[in-house]
């Protein structure tokens, strides 16, 4: 399902789609006149502030402004991407979805991708019944103190101590040690034999977040080592992907508020076990921005767990680095501190689930730990320390979104190096100048290939999400709030047409984008995406979208109009550099009235403006 989905399809669908079916399915709703109404799911709240309209087969929060059709709503409350959500959706309405614009896939492709989930979830079976008779791991496991039913929700088992248990059993069911060396349970030596990966272990399933079983990771259970080890990376399996726990997160029926990183299996087992179902592991790993933006699909606060030595200080550092671009308004970062010697797991058995979630609520937010690391072993009473301080911010703050965020670390950074913030300002702008030279416009023209998914244009690879182009934050707020498009539209294409702010693939899907609205004035982002999903086009928003905010209406005009403004200003700048030119020349001569100068100097303020802000 990576090809587009046709959008009469999605037309189609929502039109067949009982919004109220589909939402009260999942939430209790109350009639309230001719709309329904209910408790907000997305947001906490005592009085029902969210309203379901069969009519407009829409709904709305009046408390978060949660709002969409019955394809955004399942995206949201099921927690799945676009293509799941309509598959979804298609599949209650027993209808099939569209398989001629799909890209084409070999029947021996996808019968390998199928056989390889069927192994993998065999020796997961194989590993949980040999668990059953396993008394050295049965022994581990008590020791570690887990109860029978987290060992049967994380599906645990055991890897025996023989060669090829799990390689005999898997050929007796028709798997060839092709296909199991495929799927990384069978290691090939370099002689030709054999041999099975995990053996003598405690096995630990590793499932993506639709349940499916991707690889598996193992501990020892004597002295041998490593002590860890994981799959292979496989066509499944993906270390900078794959997170433990991600799908029995998913399946907890609480009410997300945040999700916790740790470091280990253990940790993730035993948290849940003492009630606390919303931590996550990377396997082996440093934290990685795939690994972030699966999280924030979940959640608007992560606390990362971190060793309270050296080692958990570096880890720190490192997160930093990916998870700043990420921190669009909204969204909170946290950092926990074990105390030393102790990890989660220990914790939590000594000061229970009450007293681990009490850290967890107290964790030192991102802003403090990042001023605290760049301030580290500088002296804030001198001007040297100061400049020190600034310039030691200025990669981390340029990796922040524009934002609440970004302004309160500016502004202290302000305080504490005495520098006002124009000049951090200016500062900043040099910095990721030097650091991201503006592309090369594309040469290529816009691909509006459905076949295999278009790759992202070099512009927008190169360019990070701090900082975008005047012409991408422009695309941005039409994605935003698609109904932009349908004010002052003569005057937005003579802008748009006129203006050198955009390259020649984002001037055409501007166009097209306010085409598109004018012909569906209730197109949502969600719907934007679907349209052009499978295109460079769908590429080009698919990337912006990571920077989508939940404006009003009205914030959202009052932003669209300072960038049409912004643009109209740049149009114009080649005339008032003319006009400047004639009236510096009528100066030196002596003629020059009194409103001319005082035009003058307004010119000359502008120019000297726009080059600090150039520095």
């Amino acid at each position: 399902m990576a090809g587009r989905i046709p959008q009469s399809f999605i037309e189609d669908l929502l039109e067949r789609t009982d919004i109220l079916e589909v939402i009260g399915k999942r939430i209790r709703l109350k009639k309230t006149g001719r709309n329904y109404s209910a408790l907000c799911p997305f947001h906490q709240e005592k009085t029902p502030s969210f309203s379901v309209s069969p009519d407009k087969h829409l709904y709305h929060c009046f408390g978060c402004g949660a709002s969409g059709d019955a394809i955004n709503f399942v995206m949201d409350y099921d927690k799945l991407d676009f293509p799941e959500a309509v598959e979804s959706l298609a599949h209650d309405l027993g209808l099939s979805l569209p398989q001629t614009q799909a890209p084409q896939i070999s029947t021996a492709q996808l019968t390998q991708r199928q056989r390889g989930h069927q192994l993998l979830t065999r020796a997961t079976d194989f590993y949980r019944q040999q668990l059953t008779h396993a008394t050295q791991a049965q022994a581990y496991l008590g020791t570690r103190a887990l109860s029978a039913e987290i060992q049967a929700r994380f599906a645990l088992g055991y890897a025996p101590p023989a060669w090829d248990a799990l390689k005999t059993h898997l050929l007796q069911a028709g798997f060839s040690e092709q296909e199991q060396i495929h799927a990384g349970t069978l290691v090939q030596h370099e002689q030709g034999r054999t041999y099975d990966r995990m053996r003598h272990r405690l096995i630990f399933p590793i499932r993506d977040r639709k349940g499916q079983v991707i690889g598996f990771g193992g501990r020892v259970l004597d002295e041998s080592k490593p002590k860890y080890l994981n799959s292979p990376e496989t066509d499944f399996f993906h270390k900078s992907q794959a997170l433990y726990g991600l799908y029995e997160v998913r399946q907890s029926a609480t009410q997300l508020k945040r999700l916790v990183l740790v470091e280990g299996y253990m940790d993730v087992l035993a948290l849940a076990d003492a009630g606390i179902p919303y931590a996550l592991a990377t396997l082996g790993t440093a934290v990685t921005a795939e690994h972030l933006q699966q999280v924030f699909r979940l959640v608007t606060e992560v606390v990362f767990c971190f060793d309270g030595d050296a080692a958990g200080l570096q880890a720190a550092e490192r997160t930093l680095a990916q998870v700043l671009p990420l921190l669009y308004d909204g969204r909170q970062a946290r950092f926990l501190f074990l105390p030393q010697g102790e990890d989660p797991d220990s914790l939590v058995h000594k000061e229970g689930a009450q007293g681990f979630e009490q850290r967890l609520v107290h964790a030192m937010p991102l802003a403090e730990f990042l001023i605290r690391h760049l301030s580290q072993n500088l002296n804030l009473h001198t001007l040297d320390g100061g400049a020190q301080l600034v310039h030691n911010a200025l990669p981390f703050v340029n990796k922040l979104p524009e934002g609440i965020l970004r302004h309160v670390i500016i502004s202290r950074l302000s305080q504490l190096s005495q520098l006002d913030q124009q000049v951090i300002q200016q500062w900043l702008v040099a910095h990721a100048n030097k650091a991201n030279p503006v592309p090369a416009t594309p040469t290529q023209s816009s691909s509006k290939s459905l076949g295999t998914q278009a790759p992202v244009p070099q512009a927008f690879r190169k360019t990070p999400l701090p900082l975008l182009t005047l012409g991408q934050r422009v695309l941005k707020s039409l994605l935003e709030c698609p109904q932009l498009a349908l004010q002052q539209a003569e005057k937005q294409e003579k802008i748009f047409r006129a203006s050198h702010e955009f390259t020649f693939e984002e001037q055409q899907l501007a166009f097209d984008m306010l085409a598109f609205i004018r012909s569906f004035p209730q197109a949502s982002y969600v719907t934007l995406l679907a349209h052009w999903q499978g295109t460079t086009e769908g590429q080009i928003l698919t990337y912006l979208a990571q920077a989508l905010r939940k404006l009003s209406l009205e914030q959202a005009q009052l932003e669209y109009q300072d960038l049409l403004h912004q643009l109209e200003q740049k149009l114009h700048a080649p005339q008032r550099a003319q006009r400047l030119q004639f009236l510096l020349t009528q100066a030196q001569s002596g003629h020059l009235a009194a409103d001319e100068k005082q035009e003058m100097y307004q010119l000359l303020r502008q120019k000297n403006t726009k080059k600090a802000t150039k520095c």
